[in-house]
């Protein structure tokens, strides 16, 4: 029985050849060879680099210069519009403010940190001037008495000579003893002692670099002749430029005189005695500066010499005199 070609016999199946089919699988690169991390690691890096150049500086920056950013960031339109500390206590960084906008010259308004800081510096300087004024006082002081201790003529009018300490500033006082007056009975000359007594303390008061005060005290004894015309206030007024007239002869600046001045018994060292002997004294104030100020005026001329008014004519004078000057208001003689 014949086959049929390339069969397997009567009866069999003829098989069929399939393709072969490969297949390969494509992979991606790995992400750990790429760059995109390499970005955001300098990004971080610069990061870090600004946050450490930040640190740095605010810590290498003032207080005031501080103070001055945090106010400029915090109304920075207000800075720039109305002036002020944009960087501290420099000016402010845009200058501007006042009527004219267009202007950015004289217009720049102070801020309040500058008045602030103003104020501080006035009181630092008042304190400073304070102390000083306090150690050269004190010096001055120390200078009188050991210049009494040792002079032999001084230190026996020793208990004729008072120097305390007060808020006007050191004051020199030299009263009247019952046996040992400063002046003869209603008159202005100056006794012998008393005239070395001002000469002295004003070769001591030569150097010195504040203001004086020279005042003239009476006690409240009637006096006579006072319907003439010439009381106690000419007379305290007189007794004190005669002494002023003694102390600059002995080398007391002229010019260091804020004022003399004449208070009659206004001002009794003894009020519970007015008519006692140390009522009447010569008052050698060393003023500090605060006390000038507040005595004269920051505006007014540092030297001033005042009569007292003669209107009250006719009170009280130390003794009962045997003549009296007829002068209604004396001027005071150079």
């Amino acid at each position: 029985m014949a086959t049929a070609p390339g069969g397997a016999g009567a009866g069999g199946s003829e098989k069929k050849l399939q393709p072969i089919i490969i297949k390969r699988v494509k992979k991606a690169a790995h992400g750990a060879h790429g760059g995109a991390w390499k970005i955001a690691y300098a990004d971080f890096m610069t990061a870090m680099m600004a946050f450490f150049l930040l640190m740095w500086l605010l810590g290498s920056t003032s207080k005031g210069d501080l103070q001055g950013i945090a106010a400029y960031f915090n109304s920075p339109l207000k800075v720039a519009m109305q002036g002020g500390d944009g960087a501290g206590s420099s000016s402010s960084i845009i200058p501007g403010g006042g009527t004219d906008l267009a202007r950015i010259h004289g217009q720049v308004k102070r801020s309040d940190s500058d008045e602030d800081a103003n104020r501080r510096r006035d009181i630092d300087a008042k304190a400073r001037r304070a102390q000083q004024d306090a150690q050269r006082i004190k010096a001055l002081q120390a200078k009188i008495d050991a210049m009494i201790s040792s002079n032999a003529t001084l230190n026996e009018y020793r208990s004729q000579i008072r120097m305390d300490l007060t808020p006007d500033g050191l004051q020199i006082q030299i009263v009247d003893e019952q046996n040992r007056p400063m002046f003869d009975i209603g008159s202005a000359v100056v006794k012998p002692y008393m005239r070395t007594i001002l000469r002295e303390v004003g070769a001591a008061l030569g150097g010195v670099e504040n203001h004086i005060s020279l005042a003239g005290h009476t006690d409240a004894a009637p006096y006579g002749n006072g319907d003439r015309g010439y009381g106690n206030w000419e007379l305290s007024v007189d007794r004190a430029n005669a002494s002023r007239r003694e102390l600059v002869t002995a080398g007391m600046p002229d010019d260091k005189l804020a004022r003399v001045v004449g208070l009659s018994s206004t001002d009794l060292l003894l009020p519970d005695e007015p008519r006692a002997p140390q009522n009447r004294r010569i008052t050698i104030t060393v003023l500090t500066h605060e006390a000038q100020e507040r005595l004269l005026g920051k505006s007014r001329t540092p030297v001033e010499k005042t009569v007292s008014p003669a209107a009250l004519a006719g009170q009280n004078q130390d003794n009962p005199p045997s003549s009296a000057p007829e002068a209604l208001a004396p001027e005071i003689p150079d």
